[in-house]
């Protein structure tokens, strides 16, 4: 049995390692980091996944970001621990923590990920959006949390100011 709950912040340390154990070297060198710098993430959307003794099955981070006069959800990283892989931990933590992002009046949310896998959630690929570079334009995906939530929003993705 797993348990999804939201991150507490005695979870965060646990949570990198396990990004360090799921991502490649260097993923803090990744653009969608520098947007990450000194910006907590959201409160209530970030959440960790634990089987019954415990043990941090899975993760997910939300990260507040303008583009530009526009709020958004950054989604990611998601990661699932290798021994639970193939469970479908990955996609009950993202449809959970969307569902709460919609609940708590978010319009938008963009990732930067492989589209034949977030496509099965409803993300496509924001034509009008740019992460700041090195990105590959073809990976900056979006989801309408509320309809109507990415029309007119176009520009580059900045850090979160408050």
């Amino acid at each position: 049995m797993i348990e999804l709950k939201a991150e507490q912040p005695s979870d965060w340390w646990e949570v990198e390692a396990l990004y360090d154990l799921c991502f490649a070297p260097g993923r803090e060198a990744l653009s969608s980091y520098r947007l990450r710098d000194d910006v907590p993430p959201v409160v209530g959307m970030s959440q960790v996944a634990r089987d019954e003794l415990g043990i941090l099955a899975g993760a997910i981070r939300f990260w507040p970001v303008h583009i530009g006069d526009h709020d958004a959800l950054l989604l990611g990283p998601v990661a699932v621990h290798p021994t639970h892989q193939g469970e479908g931990l990955g996609g009950s933590l993202i449809r959970d923590s969307l569902a709460k992002a919609q609940d708590s009046g978010w319009a938008r949310c963009m990732l930067v990920g492989d589209a034949p896998y977030y496509k099965r959630f409803g993300f496509q690929r924001l034509t009008d959006v740019d992460m700041p570079p090195p990105t590959n334009p073809d990976r900056v995906l979006g989801l309408e949390l509320r309809p109507g939530g990415w029309a007119g929003v176009s520009g580059l993705v900045t850090r979160w100011t408050g």
